[in-house]
């Protein structure tokens, strides 16, 4: 079968797994301020025809059914990358999440909305968690984190798309208890399955990748993968056998280091990686950005905001989360991984202590909640409103340049070979978890402490700023192998290695040898008729 071998088509479909995670953020936050969603899902009674819809604690749930089935896709999808692939677990994460997609649309109450998404979340689990080795395993080193990047980017398109689909639609039907129509929200909920079945067809084009192949000591395959996508057809390119060598010394040394579960990223050499990926993964939500996302209707409700204009108001900030991503496609490799963290985490602690101090001090509580909606529980207006929403553009524009993307890169770059599939897996189901936490605790939180939730994430984002700073080490411009061997340093700190602080980018060094400037003593000593290492391993 024909397959692919432009790095860049390659990536733009494999992140089209990223586009679903968009898609069910603007499938809850476009929707959940409409009077069809309100009074087909209402809990909370009717006021003069307008329905207060879920209670807040119900909402939560609902909001959190996704990355609740998220978490556990994730940490499945260790074991299904490890043992059918990463291109094949792709693939399966498509198919459950047409099943999901189905259920939802179809939702006749709320347990089978939430059935649905928690379905939906598993296949998203997969997706997050996968699409990110796969690219990770099969990019050129100084490309690597500009097409891991286009994870979160198709994520801002999914939800942009998404969410104006979901603004057309919620013209439909009238706006009382008795008018509304469910097209409102049937419509784009069915519509999301649509990337799910272009996903599953055009991965039948990529190739696996080619770190995967030389584990399973499919060696030929390997070396045809790498000459495709990094040799331009040319089995023998200085680059192409560097790499090979590169890979093949590593599985050699894996050999003698089978077994692969995931007690080994507890293990004493392994757990400084483990914590770090893990703690990207669980920062990127602390940060507050997915709560935004979801929730943002709810914000803009408290600056005034109604109906389609609230809906178009929140809409702006997806445009700027698609438009300020870019910067990151063209620039993460030449930046680093870790000053565009410490950046990001600065400039968001600084609008959530502002949002904070806006609502703390001009916010007005309403009783039972602007419009009947508890979590809507202050009101803004004038000056005041404008620097709420103001603070909330610039808090998007400060993320998606740079925790958005980095907490996608990141993670898939910190492991060895022999444990990548299930420490990326483990690190984005801690994403999960924590994205199911919040989800089920803002709108609680918005009744309960109201102005102090933006505070609370200001603390978090300083928090994560100190950390990063003291012990995320730089991995930009490093092949994946060079990676393992800065965290292995004998000469650094026991436990951690490198000491994070002095490490750098290396961009530029790695560009001359992807062009062929490669000494004969890094391309060692590589024999295409070796026999590779024969290995037993656990899966």
């Amino acid at each position: 079968m024909f397959q692919v071998g432009n790095i860049y088509v390659i990536a733009a479909v494999a992140v089209i797994g990223g586009g679903l995670f968009g898609f069910d953020i603007s499938s809850m936050s476009a929707i959940i301020g409409t009077a069809a969603y309100k009074c087909y899902f209402n809990q909370s009674g009717v006021e003069n025809g307008n329905c207060g819809g879920p209670t807040a604690g119900t909402q939560g749930g609902i909001t959190a059914a996704m990355p609740g089935g998220s978490w556990v896709g994730a940490l499945a999808s260790g074991f299904i990358s490890d043992i059918f692939g990463r291109k094949k677990a792709i693939m399966i994460g498509c198919i459950v999440w047409v099943i999901g997609s189905t259920i939802i649309c179809a939702s006749q109450n709320i347990p089978m909305l939430i059935a649905g998404r928690v379905i939906n979340g598993f296949s998203v689990g997969i997706e997050s968690a996968q699409v990110p080795v796969y690219i990770s395993e099969i990019a050129p080193p100084s490309k690597r984190g500009r097409l891991v990047a286009f994870q979160q980017w198709a994520i801002t398109w999914g939800i942009l798309i998404l969410y104006y689909i979901s603004y057309g639609s919620a013209f439909m039907g009238g706006r009382t208890d008795s008018t509304y129509s469910t097209a409102v929200f049937r419509i784009p909920w069915g519509i999301q399955m649509v990337p799910a079945v272009l996903l599953f067809v055009f991965m039948l084009f990529l190739p696996e990748s080619p770190r995967w192949l030389a584990r399973k000591d499919r060696w030929e395959d390997c070396h045809k993968v790498l000459t495709l996508v990094h040799g331009k057809g040319d089995p023998d390119s200085p680059f192409v056998l560097y790499e090979l060598n590169d890979i093949r010394e590593m599985c050699q040394f894996e050999a003698r280091n089978k077994d692969v579960s995931y007690l080994e990223l507890l293990k004493p050499n392994m757990i400084n990686r483990t914590h770090i990926g893990i703690f990207t993964q669980i920062w990127s939500q602390l940060t507050g950005m997915n709560v935004m996302m979801y929730y943002i209707t709810y914000v803009f409700a408290m600056a005034g905001y109604e109906g389609n204009a609230n809906l178009l108001a929140s809409s702006i900030q997806y445009i700027i989360n698609v438009l300020m991503t870019i910067p990151a496609l063209i620039w993460l490799d030449r930046w680093g991984r870790r000053n565009t963290m410490l950046v990001g985490a600065a400039l968001m602690m600084v609008w959530m202590f502002t949002n904070a101090g806006i609502l703390g001090s001009r916010g007005v509580v309403v009783p039972g909640g602007v419009g009947g909606v508890p979590a809507v529980s202050m009101r803004l207006s004038g000056a005041p409103a404008k620097g709420l929403i103001a603070c909330t553009y610039l808090f998007v524009a400060s993320y998606a340049p740079t925790w958005g993307p980095v907490s996608w890169v990141y993670p898939p770059e910190l492991y060895p070979l022999r444990v990548r599939g299930k420490a990326v897996a483990l690190a984005t189901s801690a994403n999960w978890a924590f994205n199911t936490a919040l989800g089920a605790f803002v709108p609680p939180a918005f009744v309960n402490i109201r102005w102090k939730v933006y505070l609370v994430f200001g603390i978090f984002n300083l928090c994560m700023f100190i950390h990063a700073a003291l012990l995320f080490p730089e991995t930009a411009g490093k092949t994946l192998e060079d990676v393992e061997k800065m965290f292995e340093d004998p000469n650094g700190i026991p436990g951690i290695g490198t000491k994070p602080w002095t490490t750098r980018v290396e961009y530029q060094s790695m560009t001359r040898m992807e062009r062929g400037d490669i000494t004969k003593n890094k391309l060692g000593s590589i024999d295409h008729h070796d026999e590779s290492p024969v290995r037993e391993e656990k899966v």
